[in-house]
């Protein structure tokens, strides 16, 4: 392996088709301006870099980047790479990540618009993200740990798990299909709406008009807070562990709640059942949407 230390580059493309490398302690950035230091390159590391320019990593196979930092001005970082890690480091430029394939991101924090679109087989663990449209039209998605802020999330995405994440944002799931949350919080208004087989499984949701024209739409032992108008036309099997607002024209299934404020059902299509349960009661029915 070649290894290149302590350099400054701000030429266009300027280490274009490496192969086998290992930067370290180097900076692109200066007055040429340059732009896709990387391309077209295949089984690089970069250690504590500096990444001010654009396009640095595109069409890359193999690419590990760590203890680094992509400023604002290094937009459109890594565009149809696969087999990519990235791990403590700092991606915030717009676009950061899209059409890539096999991507691990570990301890990082992302303050990007439009973040990961159209990405497959994504992990990301104990991380912090700031982001509009974030992962859209992404598929296999495995998030752990993860802290999100912004609208617009994880809209249009397929075949997703995520494991005690936190998430404060708008619209999120929309149109999504096959998604499973776990003993995480998502707050924010309109969540999921004409998503499809999404499960919620001990979580807390948080906000205006959830849950709504879904299909397939579980959730066990989740609390629902500050919600109303929820499930309007959707397909749901539901247990909630404390009382909810209202709940409006479920199309189908069964709610098992504490308490509702509100039950409305004015649509003669919504058949829907509210049932209104002890805590006992709503455990058994938790059980048996599970199995």
């Amino acid at each position: 392996m070649k290894v290149i230390e302590n350099q400054t580059f701000d030429m266009e493309r300027a280490l274009y088709g490496s192969r086998d490398i290992l930067v370290k302690n180097c900076s692109f950035d200066g007055p040429a301006d340059g732009e896709s230091a990387f391309k077209e390159g295949q089984d690089i590391e970069a250690v504590h870099c500096f990444f001010n320019l654009r396009y640095p990593f595109w069409h890359d196979q193999g690419l590990k980047i760590t203890d680094s930092e992509m400023t604002e001005l290094c937009r459109a970082a890594l565009w149809y790479s696969d087999h990519v890690e990235i791990a403590d480091s700092r991606l915030h430029g717009i676009k950061a990540l899209r059409e890539c394939s096999d991507v691990a991101i570990r301890n990082c924090d992302i303050i990007s618009p439009e973040f990961g679109w159209s990405t497959r087989g994504i992990r990301m663990e104990d991380t912090t993200a700031v982001s509009e449209y974030f992962m859209m039209r992404s598929e296999d998605l495995t998030f752990k740990g993860v802290t999100f802020k912004g609208k617009y999330s994880f809209q249009y995405i397929k075949n997703a798990t995520f494991e005690n994440c936190v998430f404060d944002t708008k619209d999120a799931f929309w149109h999504g299909e096959n998604i499973t949350v776990k003993n995480s919080v998502v707050k924010g208004e309109y969540l999921a709406w004409y998503s499809e087989g999404l499960t919620l499984i001990d979580c807390k949701i948080i906000g205006t008009q959830p849950l709504c024209y879904c299909k397939n739409l579980k959730l066990i032992n989740c609390e629902m807070i500050d919600t109303d108008l929820a499930f309007e036309k959707s397909q749901v099997e539901a247990t909630l562990t404390a009382p909810i607002i209202s709940i409006k024209n479920p199309l189908s299934g069964r709610i098992y709640v504490p308490k509702a404020e509100e039950i409305i059902m004015d649509d003669e299509d919504a058949r829907g059942e509210v049932i209104i349960c002890t805590q006992d009661d709503c455990n058994v029915a938790s059980k048996c949407i599970c199995a």
